[in-house]
């Protein structure tokens, strides 16, 4: 029997081809028409593996949390250090889809990549020893933070026109260089953020060994461990964040 032309029809191809148009073109993209043209097939036939658009995105959406590391949550990592390293792998995951932010934002629904990662959450904030209801609020805050960081740049928000804040805007004298130094300022940004909430959330803490909580790296040194895009501005070269 000859081979045929195409691979078969498969979720896993539905699920690559809709991921690609969403980090290309964003979630108007995908359309079962669209898809079904992309991989090569009849419509009809996509909705043997699915029964619409939104299944489709929901395995899309599944497929980038299953990327994100809880790992730390049942292998007696410190609450703390779970946090920040969670957060961390939760970010990066997002960052390379960042198109799809605003469908995860809705929440795990059924996708079970979802539930599994604030089941791990959940489950490891109440044997650290916070209660359910504390457990529930530190596990929302925390995807807030984390979604939020994702759904846009704050150093790319802003032109590089110096004469647009001349005058009107006398503290933002070197807005116009943040967009030079995005990765610099966003994740400088996010590992402020990210120490913040754990320092205060340590501060909180009920259990008997709240006092001398695991501090996170600085923003600096996270800087200095990740693999950097671009090289970090010097302190005399740093533009203010605004």
């Amino acid at each position: 029997m000859a081979r045929p032309s195409r691979p078969l029809l498969s979720r896993e191809r539905i699920v690559a081809c809709a991921l690609g148009l969403v980090d290309a073109e964003g979630l108007q993209a995908v359309s079962t028409r669209r898809l079904a043209a992309e991989l090569g097939v009849s419509g009809p036939s996509l909705y043997n593996h699915f029964r619409n658009k939104d299944e489709i995105l929901d395995a899309v959406a599944d497929t980038v949390c299953a990327q994100v590391e809880v790992s730390m949550f049942t292998d007696g990592t410190d609450w703390r250090r779970a946090l920040v390293d969670w957060a961390r792998s939760y970010r990066a995951a997002l960052n390379a889809h960042p198109n799809i932010v605003p469908f995860l934002a809705q929440g795990p629904g059924r996708r079970p990549s979802q539930l599994r990662m604030a089941d791990a959450v959940f489950g490891g904030m109440t044997r650290a020893g916070w209660p359910n209801a504390q457990a529930t609020h530190i596990g929302a805050l925390m995807r807030y933070f984390v979604a939020g960081s994702a759904l846009g740049s704050f150093a790319r928000g802003f032109v590089g026109d110096a004469s647009l804040y001349e005058g009107d805007y006398p503290h933002l004298d070197q807005a116009h260089l943040l967009a030079r130094h995005q990765r610099w300022v966003d994740d400088g940004a996010f590992e402020t953020g990210l120490a913040a909430i754990v320092d205060g959330l340590a501060a909180r803490f009920p259990g008997e060994d709240g006092g001398s909580p695991e501090r996170p790296p600085s923003p600096d040194q996270a800087q200095a461990q990740a693999p950097s895009q671009a090289q970090a501005p010097s302190q005399a070269q740093a533009p203010s964040q605004a």
